[in-house]
């Protein structure tokens, strides 16, 4: 797991880390809050769809510097070219799975107001 969070570049992992903290933050409030905490859900729901945005840059930025790589090399091999696409896909994963997971919470929470 580790390995992963190096691989898909400390910047953005970094970032939807802290994102994943926010929801978590923000699903504790709406738990201790027991009247109103519609501001809170849209919270959820909203930090959730900033991580998967933020995967998707991250993912953008990598196959941008990648291909910028291969521009300077000449050719490359097809394997290479797969591995530099894989290794760029795991903000975008990371960020899709946050995103599900706030989506999940907040109909959870949803369903309990």
């Amino acid at each position: 797991m580790i390995e992963l969070f190096h691989m898909g570049g400390m910047l953005f992992m970094s970032i939807l880390t802290i994102e994943l903290l926010a929801v978590g933050f923000f699903v504790m409030r709406c738990l201790k809050k027991s009247d109103s905490f519609e501001g809170d859900l849209k919270l959820v729901k909203s930090t959730g769809l900033l991580a998967a945005i933020t995967g998707i840059l991250g993912q953008l930025i990598g196959l941008f510097s990648a291909f910028e790589a291969i521009q300077q090399m000449g050719s490359v091999s097809p394997a290479m070219l797969a591995g530099g696409i894989k290794v760029s896909m795991i903000t975008t994963i990371y960020g899709v799975i946050i995103y599900l997971l706030s989506i999940v919470l907040y109909l959870i929470l949803k369903m309990k107001k």
